[in-house]
């Protein structure tokens, strides 16, 4: 502090004004400073996990929040629940869909690699759908909570997307074309791929490397309910 700020001025410049935050009902609202491109890679464990987790602060705050995940049909590691739709289902404002086959493209555990391109390219027309319908809407405007993303949302989350891209089932330029015809107020959220995606490099404002140091997995520990799913 400053010899001439006083305790008061001081509380003024600092988050909350010093107040500790609280919780407050959902309300539907709409975001000011929302429009930017994320991308979300690496191989560490994450990814989905934290776009999944700003998608619920966005959702917190009020703001129409859509998941659409490509390639994530599951695998016998997997039980057929998954924890974060539970949440979606009970949380206003956020909502997914999921479009992925079963198994993984390319990993040779019996799932058709026909259907999985196929799971893919109907992920992607479900995109251009989603990013059309955001052109459509008034992004300045709240949206009804529990209305469907057809009628808009603030912030959309491509989860897996970029392995899609990774695995040849859908093309660079297919995810530089979404990107060009986002408006201007919507937020895109790109993630998946454990290669580096430079062909987003000067197109996205934030990249993350989520980067492995460790994983459990490399020890033969299989997917945990309630961490992995």
């Amino acid at each position: 502090m400053n010899d001439d700020e006083t305790p008061e001025s001081t509380l003024e410049r600092t988050p909350g004004r010093g107040r500790s935050p609280e919780s407050e009902p959902i309300e539907p609202s709409a975001p000011d400073e929302f429009g930017l491109v994320q991308v979300w890679w690496g191989d560490g464990k994450g990814k989905t996990t934290a776009t999944l987790g700003m998608g619920m602060r966005a959702a917190g705050h009020g703001y129409r929040v859509h998941v659409l995940q490509f390639m994530k049909g599951g695998a016998s590691s997997v039980e057929a629940v998954r924890g974060e739709y539970n949440a979606i289902a009970a949380l206003p404002g956020i909502s997914y869909e999921n479009l992925g086959h079963y198994g993984w493209h390319g990993m040779a555990d019996g799932s058709d690699e026909a259907d999985h391109e196929e799971r893919a390219r109907a992920g992607l027309e479900r995109a251009r759908e989603l990013v059309s319908a955001a052109n459509d809407a008034d992004l300045g405007t709240p949206f009804d909570l529990e209305g469907p993303p057809e009628e808009g949302v603030h912030m959309l989350v491509l989860d897996e997307i970029l392995y899609a891209v990774d695995r040849g089932l859908i093309d660079e330029a297919d995810v530089l074309e979404l990107i060009d015809a986002k408006p201007d107020g919507l937020e895109l959220v790109l993630s998946g791929s454990h290669a580096e995606p430079t062909y987003l490099e000067s197109r996205a404002d934030l990249v993350t490397n989520v980067r492995k140091e460790k994983h459990p997995i490399d020890a033969g520990q299989r997917a945990r309910r309630g961490t992995e799913y």
